[in-house]
């Protein structure tokens, strides 16, 4: 005979596997920290690739101002920021995919 309990849902084991199964995709990308040694300290990679993506945006930018072409940029809240994006996940793809 079986037990009801109040408030439990579900099949006891089927629903414990797919609680499980979830757990261990979600966990599954924390197995490996990429990060780089400065000094002694280690940053995460990403941090490096947004620094690289902002000094990229900002260079673009003042190539495109030296050219006289930042008109061309419009609206800058969007673009930029984009830039940046676009420009830090370039590098990240470039120089920390294995």
């Amino acid at each position: 005979m079986k037990r009801h309990i109040p408030g439990a849902r579900g099949s006891g084991p089927k629903r414990a596997i797919g609680i499980a199964a979830i757990a261990a995709i979600l966990m599954s990308g924390c197995a490996n920290s990429p990060s780089i040694g400065v000094l002694g300290a280690y940053f995460p990679d990403w941090l490096f690739c947004i620094v690289a993506g902002v000094v990229l945006t900002v260079v673009i930018y003042l190539m495109l101002k030296r050219l006289q072409a930042d008109h061309l940029m419009r609206p800058s809240a969007v673009t930029y920021p984009t830039l940046v994006a676009l420009l830090s996940l370039a590098v990240w793809l470039t120089l920390f995919q294995q």
